[in-house]
């Protein structure tokens, strides 16, 4: 059996077999500027010069415009998934908050007097996100983003469900943080799915709908959670929320397809095992691209996730930066939730269903930031990539942070002697609406900064980002903070008032947040380049110009990248001794291509 022969007919099969999926495009539609020949033609192999010598059939996709290649899913079918995840990803929060206006009915009930216990009763659920994306991460990378999504809201769902029928406060702690820890999976893994399938410059409108759940979600919970407290029990805040979350659950069953690269490749990799003949053909065993840039047993793969997010934070200064301050927004954001029903309770002398309406006012300044960003954010990063002589650079995320780093400390300086002065609920309103926006700015600018200036790479250009440890470990401080500043509060607003313990914050909010976007537009370039772990520039050779002239393509990797190369016109490649047709120049090339990859790894 002949190499061309057998990547004739997988080529065939794979694309017979995938027509559905190749649908006519909706109106706005584009395919992106690296799905074409030329690029595709520059990509960096990551099979070492040891591995071209044997005879290995290598799996890859079938071409830059390869049908099953998530990147080249139709417009439609981006936007289900994306939808979908977003869907995940907000249940889980408005579980998160919803019980905190029903926490007194909760104490009540229980006998529990403790202001820390009270408070857990809604922040220990955050604990479970600092928890679970340490293990449900690495099992994405196994067995795929879909299933471990799917399972994991299961496993939010049976004990979201027990919490109603907790009998004492130490199982609905306990149910909380189990809960918690299966609502987390779209926090570690939902932002792999977009990854997987948006370019960089369509990213940020994906990132703007996904991020925006996680902060809106935990405000309409306890809306809904206020007046189902004052007309009902605490106990159908968890059994209504089930109730949704079962129909989340059945549109994600389907609209929600495998998007992991190395999984999907891994599958059909399988299918061709199961159909060639390995001991007769040319061919001893068939591998995917991925295989070959390093070890990917299960072993190795939670190794590195449970150690490396600690590396990063340890070694890398601007994780160490954006993550201490978005634990900081994170901490405040939750803090807010918890403490706002004692403040229009206390201050204003509202009812729970009508306190709980006040969480409208997060929403506005949440939904209107997060409307505005998304429209401007792709437009700021094609514009200062333009004029960057076409290369993107992850600073170019930045110009967003600017404002929301003003508008928090503003926020809580105008909510808190509001309250204290017991001025008009609308003064206390407008303050946390400008919280809210200050948070979602800042949020969606360090979330697009730290997925592009950190996105792992398997081994080359050619590799498809993996779940950053750069984010995970920037999720995992910010979810201890959210689980511990509520517990503080209480005590310190009772202790200084509402108008001194907000300056203190609003006083840690200009420290942390006002000098961050200036020190990284200015100096993060500099920075990154000196990391071990981020995404730097790199030089390629330009064929069309003299052998001297090198064009940077710093930013144009990642898009390089989302594509597969395309050195033979199947999805499978054999290099061999044989094979191939390169020249022993070429050879030496690559093999030093191979090498320079190794040593940026």
């Amino acid at each position: 059996m002949s190499r061309s022969t057998t990547h004739e007919n997988l080529a065939s099969s794979s694309h017979a077999s995938s027509t559905s999926d190749a649908a006519a495009t909706l109106p706005g539609e584009r395919l992106s500027e690296d799905a074409n020949e030329e690029s595709t033609q520059k990509r960096t192999t990551n099979v070492s010069a040891e591995e071209a010598d044997s005879d290995i059939l290598w799996v890859d996709w079938d071409g830059p415009k390869d049908p099953l290649n998530p990147k080249n899913w139709t417009y439609r079918k981006k936007w289900a998934a994306t939808l979908v995840v977003s869907s995940f990803t907000f249940i889980s929060p408005v579980s998160s908050s919803m019980i905190a206006p029903a926490s007194e009915q909760v104490a009540r009930q229980f006998g529990i007097t403790s202001t820390v216990l009270i408070a857990m009763t809604t922040s220990v659920f955050v604990l479970g996100y600092a928890v679970g994306p340490l293990f449900l991460g690495p099992l994405s990378e196994i067995y795929g983003r879909s299933r471990v999504l799917q399972f994991s809201n299961l496993f939010y769902l049976a004990w979201n469900l027990a919490c109603g029928f907790a009998q004492n406060q130490s199982q609905l702690i306990a149910f909380r943080f189990l809960a918690g820890l299966g609502g987390s999976a779209p926090l570690s893994v939902g932002g792999g799915v977009l990854g997987d399938t948006w370019h960089p410059e369509e990213r940020g409108k994906a990132i703007a709908i996904y991020s925006l759940a996680p902060l809106l979600g935990p405000v309409i919970g306890p809306v809904c959670g206020g007046w189902i407290a004052e007309r009902s029990t605490w106990r159908w805040v968890f059994w209504s929320t089930s109730i949704v979350d079962v129909a989340i659950q059945i549109s994600g069953l389907f609209f929600l397809k495998e998007t992991y690269a190395p999984y999907l490749l891994d599958q059909k990799a399988t299918g061709i095992r199961k159909t060639t003949d390995l001991e007769k053909g040319p061919y001893k065993s068939v591998r995917t691209v991925y295989e070959s840039s390093e070890d990917r047993s299960w072993q190795r793969i939670f190794a590195k996730a449970l150690t490396r997010p600690f590396l990063m934070f340890g070694q890398e200064t601007i994780v160490q930066l954006l993550g201490i301050y978005m634990a900081f927004i994170y901490g405040v954001f939750y803090l807010f939730l918890t403490t706002m029903p004692a403040i229009f309770a206390n201050v204003y002398h509202q009812q729970p269903g009508i306190a709980g309406l006040n969480y409208i006012a997060l929403g506005i300044g949440l939904s209107l930031a997060s409307q505005v960003n998304a429209r401007f954010m792709d437009r700021i990063y094609i514009h200062f990539k333009k004029k960057n002589g076409d290369i993107g650079e992850p600073e170019f995320r930045l110009p967003s942070m600017f404002p929301g780093t003003i508008l928090l400390p503003f926020g809580l300086l105008l909510t808190g002697w509001s309250a204290e002065h017991h001025l008009h609920w609308i003064a206390t309103d407008i303050g946390i609406a400008c919280v809210g926006a200050g948070m979602i700015l800042v949020f969606q600018s360090i979330q697009t900064y730290v997925v592009d200036a950190f996105t792992l790479h398997a081994a080359s250009v050619l590799s498809v980002p993996v779940p950053s440890p750069a984010l995970a470990a920037v999720s995992c401080l910010r979810s201890l903070a959210g689980f511990g500043f509520p517990l503080f509060a209480p005590v310190m607003y009772q202790k200084l008032g509402y108008g001194k313990g907000d300056t203190i914050l609003a006083c840690l909010a200009i420290g942390l947040g006002c000098p961050a976007p200036f020190l990284l537009w200015t100096y993060g370039r500099r920075i990154r380049m000196s990391s071990k772990y981020a995404r730097k520039p790199q030089t390629h050779h330009n064929p069309s110009g003299n052998g001297s002239k090198t064009e940077h393509l710093q930013g144009e990797i990642e898009v390089k990248r989302d594509q597969p190369r395309q050195e033979s016109q199947a999805g499978v490649q054999s290099q061999n001794g044989n094979g191939g047709g390169l020249g022993r120049d070429e050879k030496e090339m690559q093999r030093e291509d191979t090498l320079t990859t190794g040593s940026r790894r």
